[in-house]
C-alpha cells in the first residue's frame, strides 16, 4: 500500500532499555559497586576506654564501622591532659605555708622562727645495703604536722664518700620550698690517728646562712664517756652545749642528746635520736626530734640543727659491709 512507511521490527521494551543504558565496555575497568546497605538510627554513644592514647581504634557505638585508623610512623602518639588518669603517681609533697620576712633573720630561716620542734627524717638507701656502696645521706625536714620544711642533700663527690666512709668531710645543702640554698654545712676532714684529747683531731662543723655568711661553729670536746660539743657564735664564743648519753647506740630505746647553757645551769633543749626497729640496726633511715624554745634565737635554731648533723655523721652513721669477692 502506498503511503505507508516501513518501520522496523518491535523488540522489546526490556532489550531497549538496556542498550540505551548500558555503558560502551572498557577492558580492565573494574566494575561498579553499589552498596544496598540502608543505615539504621544512632545509638547511644559510648565514652572511650580509659587508659587509650588519642587516635586508637574505638567503635562510637555497637556494629559501628571505625572511622579513623592511625598511620605509624607519621607522628608520635600524644595524649589529652586531664583526659586519662596517671598511674603510679605519687601523692604531692604538702610544705609548710611561707612565712612572711623577718628584717632581724636570716633569708630562709623564718620557718625556724614558728617552730619549736622539728623531724629529720633521712632516706632509705636500698643500693648500700645491697652493695655497700656509699650514696650521698638526704633528709627530709618535717614539722609535727607533717608539712615539709626543708630538704637537706649531702654534696660529696664518691670517691670521698667511700674512701673515708663515715669520717668523710662533706657539704649539706638546705633548700626550702622553691629550691633556694638558704643554708650550707661543711665540715673540714679531721686526722684520727691523732689521739682523741689532741685539738686537731676533734671535729667541726661550720653553718652558713645564707650560705657564704658564717653564722657559728659545732665545735667536739674531748670527753671520757660520753660526747660533748659546744655550739658557737660567728666569733667562736661559746653560746651552749651539747651532752650525749654514755652509750649513744641504745638498743630498742632513743639517744637523747641534751642542750644547755653554757655553765650547764638551765636546759634549752634536746636532740634526740628516735629508735627506728629494724632501719635501726640494719640501714641509714634515722629519725631525730629537735626540740628548741620558741623564743630562742633563731640562729641558735640553726645552729641546733646543724650540731643534730654532724651527732649522725659521727655516732649514727652505719658503714655498709663490703661484699666479699669470693
Amino acid at each position: 500500500m502506498s503511503g505507508v512507511v516501513p518501520t522496523a521490527p518491535e523488540q522489546p521494551t526490556g532489550d531497549m532499555e538496556n542498550q540505551l543504558k548500558s555503558p560502551p565496555a572498557v577492558p580492565d575497568a573494574p566494575p561498579e559497586y553499589s552498596s544496598h546497605f540502608v543505615p539504621g538510627p544512632a545509638g547511644p554513644a559510648l565514652p572511650p576506654p580509659s587508659g587509650l592514647p588519642m587516635g586508637s581504634n574505638v567503635p562510637q557505638h555497637p556494629g559501628a564501622i571505625p572511622l579513623y585508623h592511625p598511620i605509624g610512623g607519621t607522628r608520635p602518639i600524644q595524649y589529652q591532659p586531664g583526659k586519662y588518669p596517671m598511674r603510679n603517681h605519687s601523692a604531692p609533697v604538702m610544705w609548710m605555708p611561707g612565712p612572711t620576712p623577718m628584717s632581724s633573720c636570716p633569708p630562709g630561716l623564718e620557718y625556724l622562727a614558728q617552730l619549736d620542734n622539728i623531724h629529720v627524717l633521712q632516706h632509705f638507701e636500698p643500693l648500700e645495703v645491697m652493695t655497700g656502696y656509699e650514696t650521698n645521706n638526704r633528709y627530709d625536714i618535717k614539722n609535727n604536722i607533717d608539712q615539709m620544711v626543708y630538704i637537706v642533700i649531702e654534696d660529696t663527690d664518691d670517691y670521698t664518700r667511700n674512701a673515708y666512709r663515715n669520717l668523710r668531710p662533706f657539704v649539706l645543702r638546705v633548700t626550702d620550698c622553691l629550691g633556694r640554698e638558704i643554708m650550707t654545712m661543711q665540715r673540714p676532714f679531721r686526722c684520727t690517728c691523732c689521739c682523741f684529747c689532741c685539738s686537731c683531731a676533734r671535729q667541726e662543723l661550720e653553718v652558713q646562712c645564707p650560705p657564704g655568711v658564717t653564722i657559728g661553729f659545732v665545735a667536739e670536746h674531748w670527753n671520757l664517756c660520753r660526747a660533748s660539743y659546744s655550739i658557737q657564735n660567728e666569733k667562736k664564743e661559746n653560746m651552749m652545749r651539747v651532752r650525749g648519753p654514755c652509750a649513744t647506740y641504745g638498743c630498742g630505746s632513743d639517744s637523747v642528746f641534751e642542750v644547755h647553757s653554757p655553765d650547764g645551769a638551765s636546759n634549752i633543749g634536746s636532740i634526740i635520736r628516735k629508735w627506728n626497729g629494724f632501719l635501726s640496726t640494719m640501714a641509714n633511715a634515722d629519725h631525730f626530734e629537735i626540740r628548741f624554745p620558741l623564743d630562742l634565737d633563731v640562729k641558735m635554731k640553726a645552729m641546733i640543727f646543724g650540731a643534730c648533723f654532724l651527732i649522725d655523721f659521727m655516732y649514727f652513721e652505719r658503714t655498709p659491709q663490703r661484699r666479699s669477692s669470693r
